[in-house]
């Protein structure tokens, strides 16, 4: 699925029946957490917009929005595989 919309990724998870969304995370830039970057699984999602999702942080038990500019990658962490990655200027090109 890679070089798909992430949008449409995180759609295919959530509503393909074949699918088990508690196989898959994503992670996604976070200042200040350790390396940057933090990982929350799909189950904890609540709404998928246009350009943002929000997930259930459990930490505030509070919902949290994050732009999909900040999100990293989106993998199946039963099979390692990546279904979206975030690609940069210099891999486009």
């Amino acid at each position: 699925m890679c070089g798909k919309d992430l949008r449409d990724v995180l759609n295919k998870i959530f509503w393909d029946k074949r699918l088990n969304v508690k196989d898959y995370v994503l992670t996604y830039t976070h200042r200040g957490a350790k390396e940057n970057k933090k990982t929350v699984p799909c189950g904890l999602i609540v709404r998928i917009g246009k350009s943002w999702f929000t997930y259930k942080d459990k930490e505030t038990d509070s919902e949290t929005f994050i732009p999909y500019h900040r999100v990293l990658e989106v993998k199946n962490i039963k099979t390692g595989k990546v279904l979206w990655r975030k690609t940069s200027i210099s891999e486009k090109t």
